[in-house]
């Protein structure tokens, strides 16, 4: 930070206190926050930025937790003219930034809306946080005691600005077993984060009137490729996490796992933040019959290298780039509220993000590697959402 930091002052606030939230909202042009879990720590400072007009932006994965922001903050913090921004991080601005961009290219080309569009992560590496843990389990622990709330998680328009107006495009569950996808051209399996992106996704093709379409249909999915062993790593996989579901709901084994792995504030070490890496394509097509494909790539290790960069340059991007925002306010998403300058943004920071119209798929040999990261992940697929805390 240099020098010139030592002279910022210092503000002290309690997530408890709702009074020093309120001053520190009040103090400042944007927060930014990676407290978690968020669900029972964070709906305060949320509330404190909408009522002050100061943009807000977090780590979130929390699907319950973001529908609370949006039924108690939305219609102040667009009174308000602040931006509150959840889930500014792996989850799921790749997923957002990365749709968004394909939609700019298809009406570029006047080609018509995007329809079947499918995000899949062809190569990863990482580890999980103590903190991403916690936050889904706590997460799970209310589905399995609230038939409501796990209805609530499981609903694809669960962020939906307006449910009763979403389409009906038939069964929009996220994929849950390993399957061969004749379109792609390979195997391909669940994704731990399609819980929290897709209906992010979804969020952000409603707050632009549908501008995406309304025959829009969205998941997420890991790819294996369409080698020999593809089949095999994708009924693995997609074993792994049922059995990480089961497990997790099961009290016994949920509190012996709760012993085994990373606690809060745990992760991983400094070479593996430095080492790990994504890859992401999102492939679509147009209601013109045009495919596009998107390519989304960083270096470091996806939930905290490559999170700690689309966090920060969120947080810049609020506090900098305002000329350059759209016209909207409440509680949105990374699309909906920076858009085409946080894409700037993280291109400048090292990042890809990049569309192209395709006339035939690219070549199928990818499969997904980091295989510790993606067994992992299986965990945080229990519960149909992850995210990054530090």
């Amino acid at each position: 930070m240099g020098a010139v930091s030592s002279a910022w002052p210092l503000l002290v606030a309690d997530s408890a206190d709702p009074v020093s939230l309120a001053a520190l909202a009040r103090a400042a042009r944007v927060v930014v926050t990676t407290v978690g879990p968020y669900r029972a720590r964070g709906l305060a400072l949320v509330q404190a930025c909408a009522e002050a007009g100061t943009d807000y932006a977090d780590l979130t994965g929390e699907v319950l937790f973001i529908r609370d922001s949006i039924d108690r903050c939305h219609d102040a913090a667009a009174s308000t003219s602040a931006r509150i921004v959840h889930c500014c991080g792996f989850d799921s601005v790749p997923s957002d930034l990365g749709v968004l961009l394909l939609h700019q290219a298809a009406r570029a080309d006047d080609a018509g809306d995007l329809l079947d569009t499918t995000l899949m992560v062809t190569a990863l590496r990482g580890a999980v946080s103590g903190g991403t843990l916690a936050s889904m389990m706590d997460q799970q622990a209310e589905v399995r005691a609230s038939a409501e709330r796990r209805r609530m998680v499981q609903d694809p328009y669960a962020l939906s600005p307006d449910r009763a107006a979403e389409p009906d495009l038939g069964d929009e569950r996220d994929p849950g077993w390993a399957r061969y996808d004749g379109d792609l051209r390979m195997w391909t399996g669940p994704w731990a984060m399609a819980g929290i992106n897709t209906r992010v996704v979804r969020r952000s093709n409603a707050l632009q009137g549908w501008a995406y379409g309304r025959r829009f249909r969205y998941r997420e999915v890991t790819g294996f490729g369409a080698g020999p062993a593809a089949p095999v790593l994708a009924v693995t996989f997609s074993a792994a996490q049922q059995a990480a579901e089961a497990g997790l709901a099961f009290g016994p084994s949920r509190a012996l796992l709760s012993q085994l792995l990373p606690a809060p504030g745990q992760g991983p070490d400094e070479k593996t933040r430095r080492t790990g890496y994504f890859r992401i394509q999102i492939h679509t097509r147009t209601s013109a019959g045009v495919r596009y494909l998107g390519t989304i790539e960083a270096q470091g290790d996806p939930g905290y290298t490559a999170t700690s960069v689309m966090l920060g340059e969120t947080a810049l991007c609020l506090a900098l780039d305002k000329d350059q925002l759209p016209d909207r306010a409440g509680v949105l998403t990374p699309a909906t509220a920076m858009g085409a300058a946080l894409a700037a943004r993280l291109r400048s920071a090292g990042h890809t993000l990049a569309t192209r119209q395709i006339i035939q798929l690219p070549g199928n040999s990818h499969v997904l590697t980091g295989q510790p990261f993606r067994l992992r992940c299986a965990f945080a697929a229990a519960a149909g959402m992850t995210s990054r805390k530090r």
